[in-house]
C-alpha cells in the first residue's frame, strides 16, 4: 500500500519521540539512588519485615508495591545475603491470596520455632478491610533461601475481639514470637483504643492457635496508635546479643513502638514480669515528646532480630522514607531506602541504647585518608579531599579546650530539634557549631550540616547535636525539617565522635559513638555525584581540636 510522504514523516516522528520517551525513561540518571544502602531496582518499599537468619543465610523482607513508586498493592518483597551488604532478591515471599489477606499483607515478623523452622505471623487485610494476623510457612526447609511460602489452612490466626472494643482497623504488626517459662509461646501486636495506645498480648502452646491475654503487655495514653512494636531482651553491661526467649537477672528488656502521629520509633528499658504477663518500664509512659528514640531523624517501622551465630549481635533495621514529592518519587521510579543495619546494645549507663553501623559495612571502605591532628579555629572551612563525597564514611574526633566559652543553656530548650532549628549552622556561639558539611557544592551554595554546640547548665556541659538540611538543596519543594538530639557524653572527660555514612541523598550520623543517630534525606541540585565534596568546619568563636579524622570512598554495594 503506497503511502504519502506526509504520513511517512508524522509516522517516523512518532517513532523518534516514542524512541526518546522511552530514552528518557530508562536512562541511567539517577543521582539519587544510593550504592550501598538496600533498595529494590524500582518502585516502593517501607517496613523491614521479618529479618532472620536461617542456615548461614540472612533474609531482608519488606513492604514492596510491584506496580509502582507509591504505597499500595503491597506484598512482601524478599531478597538474601551472606553477608548484609550485597543483596540477591527472590520473588515476593508472601502475596494476597486467601480471603485473610485478600486486601494486602502488612507487616510482621518472623520466628525460629526451637526445632529450627522459621515461621513468619503477618498482618493481613481481609475482604471487610479488618486487620487480622497470619501465619506462612517455608515450602521446603531444605532450601537455604526460602525462596515459596505456604500459609496456613487455619488463617486468620487471630482477629479483632470486639468485645474488648479493639479497633479493626488498627490492629497489626505481630512481633517476633518469645518462650515463656511455662511453655507458651507469645506475641504482641499493635492496636489503639481512642488515644490510648496498646501492645496487645496473645499466648500460644503451637504457635497456631492463639489467645488474647487478659491484659495488654503494656498501655499508654494519649500516644496514639502503635505499629511495629518491638520487643526483646538486652545484657546488662555487654554489646553481645541474646535470643528473645531469654530473660534473666542480668537482662532488661526493651519495648520499642513507632508513633503512627509522629511517624517516629520511641523504645522504653525496664522489666518483664513474666508471672504477670507485663512490662514495667523503668522511666515513665510513653508520650509524643518521649525522649528515647533509635533515630531523631527518618527512621521509621523498625525491627530487630537476633543473629544466633558465632557473632551473637542484635541488629536493627530501619526504613528511611523519601524527604521529596510524591511527583519526584514517581518520575524517580522508585520511593524508600533500608539504614544500614546497625548492632544494638544497652548503654553501661543502663538508661539508654547504643547503635552503631555492623562491621561489613567497612568492606566496601576504599583507600583510607587522612588528616593530622590540628586545631579548628572560629570561622575556619577545612576540605577532606581525595575522597568520593557522594559515596563516603568518614569518622571524625574533636577535643574542647576552650569550655568556658559555651553558651548557658536557658531552662527552657528542653526540645533538642527546636533548638537546633533555632541554632542552625550559620547561628555563632562560643562553643559550636562544629562538624561536617556533606554533599557539599564546591561554592557551598549547597550543603548539609551534621554538627554538635555545647552548652553550660549548672555545674556541668550539654552536648547537642544536629543535622541541618536547611541548605541541602535548591529544590525547596523537599522536606528540609532541621533534627536534634542530645548526645550523653561529657565533654570535660570524653572526646565527641561524628561518624556519618553518605551516599548520595542519605546522611547517616552517629554520634557520641552511637549514643544518638540522626538520619536524613537530601536532594541537592548542585553537590551531586563527582561535584559533591566534604568538609569540616567551626563556625563557633571559640577553637576545637580534630584529634583524628579518616575518610573512605565507598564501593558500590552489589544489590541487584
Amino acid at each position: 500500500m503506497a503511502v504519502s510522504s506526509k504520513c511517512l514523516l508524522l509516522f517516523i516522528s512518532l517513532l523518534l519521540g516514542y524512541g526518546v520517551l522511552q530514552l528518557e525513561a530508562t536512562a541511567d540518571n539517577q543521582p539519587y539512588r544510593t550504592s550501598y544502602h538496600f533498595q529494590p531496582p524500582k518502585n516502593w518499599m517501607n517496613d523491614p519485615n521479618g529479618p532472620m537468619l536461617y542456615k548461614g543465610i540472612y533474609h531482608l523482607f519488606f513492604q514492596y508495591n510491584p506496580k509502582g513508586a507509591i504505597w499500595g498493592n503491597i506484598v512482601w518483597g524478599h531478597s538474601t545475603s551472606t553477608d548484609l551488604v550485597n543483596w540477591t532478591p527472590h520473588e515476593a515471599a508472601i502475596y494476597p491470596s486467601q480471603p485473610s489477606d485478600i486486601n494486602g499483607c502488612w507487616s510482621g515478623s518472623a520466628t525460629i520455632l526451637p526445632e529450627g523452622r522459621p515461621v513468619i505471623l503477618y498482618t493481613g487485610i481481609d475482604p471487610n478491610n479488618h486487620q487480622v494476623q497470619n501465619l506462612a510457612m517455608p515450602k521446603n526447609l531444605s532450601d537455604p533461601f526460602l525462596r515459596e511460602w505456604v500459609k496456613s489452612h487455619d488463617n486468620p490466626l487471630m482477629a479483632p475481639n470486639f468485645y474488648n472494643k479493639i479497633n479493626s482497623s488498627s490492629f497489626r504488626d505481630p512481633t517476633t514470637g518469645w518462650l515463656g517459662r511455662d511453655g507458651y509461646w507469645r506475641v504482641i501486636i499493635g492496636n489503639k483504643i481512642n488515644q490510648k495506645g496498646l501492645a496487645i498480648l496473645y499466648k500460644s502452646k503451637d504457635f497456631v492457635h492463639w489467645e488474647e491475654a487478659k491484659n495488654p503487655l503494656y498501655s499508654s495514653k494519649k500516644s496514639g496508635m502503635w505499629e511495629c512494636p518491638d520487643f526483646y531482651p538486652v545484657l546488662i553491661k555487654s554489646k553481645l546479643g541474646i535470643d528473645t526467649s531469654i530473660d534473666g537477672p542480668n537482662t532488661k528488656h526493651v519495648l520499642k513502638v513507632s508513633l503512627d502521629d509522629t511517624k517516629h520509633d520511641y523504645y522504653k528499658i525496664g522489666s518483664y514480669n513474666q508471672d504477670k504477663d507485663i512490662f514495667i518500664p523503668d522511666n515513665g509512659p510513653f508520650h509524643k515528646n518521649s525522649r528515647l528514640r533509635y533515630d531523631y531523624g527518618k527512621f521509621y517501622a523498625s525491627k530487630t532480630f537476633f543473629e544466633g551465630n558465632s557473632k551473637h549481635r542484635r541488629i536493627l533495621w530501619g526504613w528511611v522514607n523519601e524527604s521529596s514529592s510524591v511527583e519526584n518519587d514517581i518520575k524517580k521510579g522508585w520511593s524508600g531506602v533500608q539504614a544500614i543495619p546497625r548492632s544494638i546494645w544497652l548503654d553501661n549507663s543502663g538508661k539508654q541504647l547504643v547503635q552503631w553501623p555492623i562491621k561489613e559495612i567497612e568492606t566496601l571502605r576504599l583507600k583510607e585518608i587522612n588528616l593530622p591532628k590540628q586545631v579548628l579555629k572560629g570561622g575556619s572551612v577545612l576540605e577532606v579531599s581525595g575522597v568520593t563525597a557522594a559515596q563516603a564514611d568518614v569518622i571524625i574526633t574533636f577535643e574542647i579546650s576552650e569550655l568556658s566559652k559555651a553558651e548557658v543553656l536557658d531552662p527552657s530548650w528542653t526540645d533538642p530539634q527546636l533548638l537546633c532549628s533555632r541554632k542552625g549552622v550559620s547561628v555563632k556561639s562560643g562553643i559550636g557549631p562544629f562538624g561536617l558539611l556533606v554533599l557539599a557544592s564546591k561554592g557551598l551554595q549547597e550543603y548539609t550540616a551534621v554538627f554538635y554546640r555545647i552548652f553550660k547548665s549548672h555545674s556541668k556541659y550539654v552536648v547537642l547535636m544536629c543535622s541541618d538540611q536547611s541548605r541541602s538543596s535548591f529544590n525547596h519543594e523537599n522536606d528540609e525539617t532541621t533534627y536534634g538530639a542530645f548526645v550523653d557524653v561529657d565533654p570535660v572527660h570524653e572526646k565527641l565522635s561524628l561518624r556519618s555514612l553518605i551516599d548520595h541523598s542519605i546522611v547517616e550520623s552517629f554520634g557520641g559513638e552511637g549514643k544518638a543517630c540522626i538520619t536524613a534525606r537530601v536532594y541537592p541540585t548542585l553537590a551531586t555525584d563527582a561535584e559533591a565534596h566534604l568538609y569540616a568546619f567551626n563556625n563557633g568563636t571559640g577553637n576545637v581540636g580534630i584529634t583524628t579524622l579518616s575518610a573512605w570512598s565507598m564501593k558500590k554495594a552489589q544489590i541487584n
